[in-house]
């Protein structure tokens, strides 16, 4: 009887102990997710001028842009001459063939963004990335053979990562589409410079535009439903550097964008797009007349004047009463100030993106172009010169931010008491 006894009290005890361990590495669980990554109610829709999230929150995104990682501009970039990403991967894979230029491609990108970055961006206070890519992180060309992973899927890894990274900090994060399948204007920044071919009357502008079409598609599919992304940004500076009237740029803009917009919602009702004007107030149409539903107009400023400035950021705000308005790109300069540029922000209710976190090339450590920039001395590629295992190494951990960049200065200087 007392052995029984025994028993007993031993089995009421180890259920009491049982239970009191899983019910302590519950709470942890549930307390590690309460503060680690978003969850449905951060996803973000508009409302009004408004985004807001789930629980009817407003959001205003303040943020910081990816620029030089998954594509490249030659003033900042580590490597030698002022190149368009274009050139500098045909000529890596004339050198190296395709398997060896992407090797390297990838290297850099491995190494250009990393962990200790998106830790540095939340330490500082932003809520948000926009990450701008090109159509040659997913496809080897502009006939649409795709990159494909060891599993011999088509290869979104990259994206996947940040977006993952960033949500477990709690970091929105903005897919830009930077460089579209034959090119939305003739400006290097959108991976070749002159090339603009994605509005073309032909069958090869048709076949620029299918594929453009397909890789949105599969990024909506992909992000469906992800808290982490805020929103996607359809198409950088369409129409940039192109020799047209307002009129050509306008229909321009309208027919790619409806046709992006369609895209989308075909398989993706709910995530919010945004369209850019680019660079006047009347590059867009008005959404209402569209049936565009759930959209954010986007503008980008690089004047030098806090006049105009103002004068551009209200304007564009009053044309386009029927949606919220974001500030892509701006970086002040010249005689417009950090301090007139975040107030007037604020009071139009916009959500804004610096230009940009990181950037190397002479004079970067102390510019207001970027937040990190490289050291003097830096090493620089010669992708003309340069053999694979130099490439390689220059562009490894040499060109992590912890170790070949310094803080610009400016962060503490004119930014951080307005995030």
């Amino acid at each position: 009887m007392k052995s029984m006894l025994k028993r007993l009290v031993s089995l009421v005890i180890a259920a009491a102990t049982a239970f009191s361990v899983c019910s302590v590495a519950f709470a942890q669980s549930a307390a590690d997710n309460a503060v680690n990554g978003f969850t449905a109610e951060d996803y973000l829709t508009t409302h009004g001028q408004n985004i807001v999230n789930q629980k009817g929150e407003k959001v205003q995104l303040k943020g910081v842009n990816l620029g030089a990682w998954m594509i490249w501009e030659g003033w900042l970039c580590p490597y030698e001459d002022d190149l368009d990403h274009y050139t500098v991967l045909e000529e890596l894979t004339r050198r190296f063939g395709e398997e060896g230029a992407y090797e390297l491609f990838n290297t850099y990108m491995d190494n250009w963004i990393t962990e200790y970055d998106l830790d540095e961006i939340k330490s500082m206070g932003f809520n948000c990335v926009r990450v701008p890519f090109w159509f040659r992180n997913f496809y080897y060309d502009d006939k649409g053979r795709k990159i494909l992973d060891e599993n011999g899927e088509w290869d979104f890894s990259r994206l996947e990562w940040i977006v993952e990274e960033c949500s477990e900090r709690e970091i929105y994060v903005v897919l830009d589409m930077h460089g579209a399948v034959g090119y939305q204007s003739d400006a290097p920044h959108n991976g070749k410079k002159g090339s603009v071919g994605l509005y073309a009357d032909t069958e090869q502008g048709e076949r620029y535009r299918e594929l453009t079409d397909e890789l949105w598609r599969e990024i909506a599919l992909r992000f469906k439903g992800n808290p982490a992304v805020a929103m996607l940004d359809l198409l950088n500076e369409p129409m940039c550097d192109v020799d047209a009237d307002e009129f050509e740029r306008r229909k321009n803009n309208e027919m790619i964008y409806t046709r992006l917009y369609n895209t989308i919602r075909e398989v993706d009702e709910d995530r919010i797009l945004t369209m850019e004007a680019i660079w006047t107030a009347i590059a867009l149409p008005m959404a209402w007349t569209k049936g565009w539903d759930n959209v954010v107009y986007q503008v980008h400023f690089y004047n030098n004047s806090n006049f105009i400035f103002n004068l551009f950021a209200w304007f564009t705000k009053f044309i386009y009463s029927d949606v919220p308005m974001m500030m892509g790109e701006f970086y002040p300069h010249q005689k417009t100030t950090w301090e007139n540029c975040f107030n007037t922000l604020d009071k139009a209710n916009y959500s804004w993106f610096l230009w940009t976190y990181k950037a190397t090339g002479h004079g970067m450590w102390s510019s207001d172009w970027c937040l990190r920039g490289s050291k003097d001395g830096f090493e620089r590629v010669d992708v003309y010169n340069d053999s694979y295992e130099e490439i390689a190494r220059k562009w490894g951990e040499c060109i992590r931010t912890e170790n070949g960049f310094q803080d610009s200065g400016h962060y503490n200087k004119n930014v951080k008491d307005h995030i």
